[in-house]
């Protein structure tokens, strides 16, 4: 690397640290953007844990418990990531054939938390089956509430077995 360019790194990273605070003098107040959105996400996977993974807990048992599979993958204290909480459910089939489905709950950065579900028909209904998911309601982080996340898993719970 020549001289020049040289120089020019170190006035670029000078100029940085300055900016940041990270070891030059004034800008030590600077507070980076991210400290911000870091806080909401962790508020907002806090939530799906308080909020929503009890009330999914309950449901896979009864699910269970009525012959069906049901299990829960949570990503809520994922660092880097959006939280979410999922319920994938495989309703029981006579024919043994049934897709699963998922119900999300997802930390949306400007909106909340989201609730998207993909549902799937038994292939045996003679439905073609198609992956796409519908977005079936979003709510301020702070607004979620047990009466919420319970109605918006009893809707994807009849809806997976209406077409199944």
């Amino acid at each position: 690397m020549s001289e020049k360019s040289l120089e020019k790194l170190r006035t670029l990273l000078k100029s940085y640290a300055e900016r940041t605070g990270a070891g030059g003098s004034g800008g030590g107040d600077v507070k980076p953007a991210h400290d911000e959105s870091e806080r909401r996400r962790r508020a907002c996977g806090d939530r799906l844990q308080k909020m929503v993974r009890p009330v999914l807990d309950r449901v896979v048992d009864e699910l269970k418990n009525a012959g069906h599979e049901a299990a829960i993958e949570d990503q809520s204290a994922t660092a880097g990531a959006y939280p979410s909480v999922e319920l994938a459910f495989t309703p029981r089939s006579p024919g043994g054939t049934a897709l699963t489905s998922m119900l999300t709950f997802r930390c949306d950065p400007r909106r909340g938390i989201a609730v998207a579900r993909d549902i799937k028909p038994s292939p045996s209904k003679g439905r073609v089956v198609t992956t796409s998911s519908d977005r079936i309601g979003t709510m301020k982080v702070e607004a979620i509430s047990v009466d919420w996340v319970e109605t918006k898993t009893l809707s994807f719970v009849e809806a997976v077995l209406k077409v199944n």
